[in-house]
C-alpha cells in the first residue's frame, strides 16, 4: 500500500474497510484489488508515456483491474475512439502482465459501433480485442441501454461471446433498474450468462439514486458494484471551491453542479478527516465508498502520476465510526 501509517482516535471504534488484499467480483472467479483504475484519461488528458507511468505504478502498488470503454476518448478533439484501449493494449504487450490484470471494457458508444444490435456487439468486441492485444475481455459491459434493439437480441449476442471464450463475464452500465431486472429475467429464462457487475454513479454528493434503486438490485442478484464518478469529476479531491477554480478544466461542466453550500461542507469534512489520517481528501472520499454496502471497488482515474497515490491509499484507510457518521450526515444533506 502507498499509505505508510493509518491513525484513528483510540476512543473511537474503527469501522468499514481497513487493509484489503483482494475482493471477489460478484459470483465470478475474478479477484481484484479494491480500487479499479479508470482508463478514460488515457489518450485524452494523459498521453501514452504518462499513461504507461500511471499503469506501471498502479500495478506495482497491487492494483490489477483496469476499466475502459471502446468509445474512450472519442469525445476529445482530434480523437476517434479506441485511444484508451490502444494504450492499454500496448502497455499489456510491453510488460507481459496480461495474466495478472483484469481488463474491463464496454460497448455501445464507439462512433463506428453504436448501439447494441447483435452484429454491432460482435464487431465491436472484435475491434476491442485487437486494440487491447488480447484474446479475451475479462469483464464486458453494455455501456448504455439501446431501446431500439430488443433486449433479448442483445443478450443472445453477449451470451455467444461468453460461450466462444472471447468474453469471460458480463456487466451492466447505465441501465434503469427496470431494465436491469428485465435483463436478469431474460438471462434466467433463456439460460444466458448472467451479468456479475453493475456500474452506477455513486459518491458522497450523488448518492440517492443508487441507495434507493440500485443497491437492492445488487443485493438481490449478487452483483458487484463499481461506482463511477466516485470523486464527482474531481470535486471531491477538494481543489475546486469556486467557479473560477473550475475554469478551463476538462470536467468543468460536470463538477460545477456540486459547488453548493452542502457540497462544500462535504469537501471541508474530507479535508479535516484527511488531515487526521495524513492523506488527501480524495483518499477519504474513496475510503467512505468502501464502507458502503455492496460496493466492490470504486472506479477512479488519474491524469498525472502524482494523482494516483491518493487513490491507491484508500483501501488501507480505517475510518472511525464518528468519521463515517459525519460523512453520512453531510452526504444526506446534498440533494442528489
Amino acid at each position: 500500500m502507498w499509505c505508510d501509517s493509518v491513525r484513528h482516535e483510540p476512543d473511537d471504534l474503527p469501522e468499514g474497510n481497513g487493509e484489503h488484499d483482494v475482493v471477489a467480483v460478484g459470483h465470478s472467479d475474478l479477484e481484484i484489488f479494491p480500487l479499479a483504475l479508470g482508463g478514460n484519461t488515457f489518450g485524452w488528458t494523459a498521453d501514452e508515456t504518462t499513461s504507461f507511468d500511471i499503469l506501471d505504478s498502479f500495478a506495482e502498488g497491487g492494483g490489477n483491474m483496469i476499466d475502459t470503454a471502446d468509445s474512450y476518448s472519442a469525445f476529445a478533439p482530434g480523437n476517434s475512439g479506441g485511444e484508451s484501449e490502444t494504450i492499454i493494449g500496448r502497455w499489456l504487450a510491453h510488460n507481459g502482465l496480461r495474466e495478472h490484470v483484469v481488463v474491463a471494457t464496454k460497448v455501445s458508444r464507439h462512433p463506428q459501433f453504436r448501439g447494441l444490435a447483435p452484429e454491432t456487439i460482435a464487431a465491436a468486441s472484435a475491434a476491442s480485442l485487437e486494440r487491447l492485444q488480447t484474446d479475451r475481455i475479462d469483464l464486458y459491459y453494455a455501456h448504455y441501454d439501446d431501446p431500439d434493439v430488443p433486449l433479448e437480441d442483445s443478450l443472445a449476442a453477449f451470451d455467444e461471446l461468453v460461450r466462444n471464450g472471447s468474453v469471460r463475464y458480463l456487466g451492466i452500465s447505465n441501465y434503469s433498474p427496470e431494465r436491469v431486472r428485465e435483463w436478469m429475467s431474460i438471462a434466467d429464462a433463456r439460460g444466458y450468462a448472467r451479468p456479475v457487475a453493475l456500474q452506477v454513479q455513486y459518491n458522497l454528493v450523488h448518492h440517492a439514486t443508487f441507495e434507493r434503486d440500485y443497491a437492492p438490485l445488487a443485493a438481490e442478484f449478487g452483483l458487484a458494484v463499481f461506482p463511477y464518478y466516485s470523486l464527482a469529476a474531481g470535486f471531491l479531491a477538494g481543489k475546486y471551491r469556486t467557479m473560477e477554480d473550475l475554469r478551463g478544466v476538462p470536467r468543468e461542466a460536470t463538477a460545477a453542479k456540486y459547488l453548493t453550500p452542502a457540497g462544500l461542507e462535504v469537501v471541508d469534512a474530507l479535508h479535516e478527516i484527511g488531515a487526521a489520517h495524513d492523506v488527501e481528501p480524495a483518499t477519504i472520499a474513496l475510503a467512505w465508498l468502501l464502507t458502503r454496502p455492496r460496493i466492490t471497488a470504486p472506479l477512479a482515474s488519474a491524469s498525472r502520476l502524482d494523482q494516483l497515490y491518493s487513490l491507491m491509499d484508500a483501501p488501507s484507510i480505517v475510518l472511525t465510526s464518528s468519521e463515517i457518521h459525519r460523512l453520512d450526515t453531510l452526504s444526506r444533506a446534498v440533494a442528489q
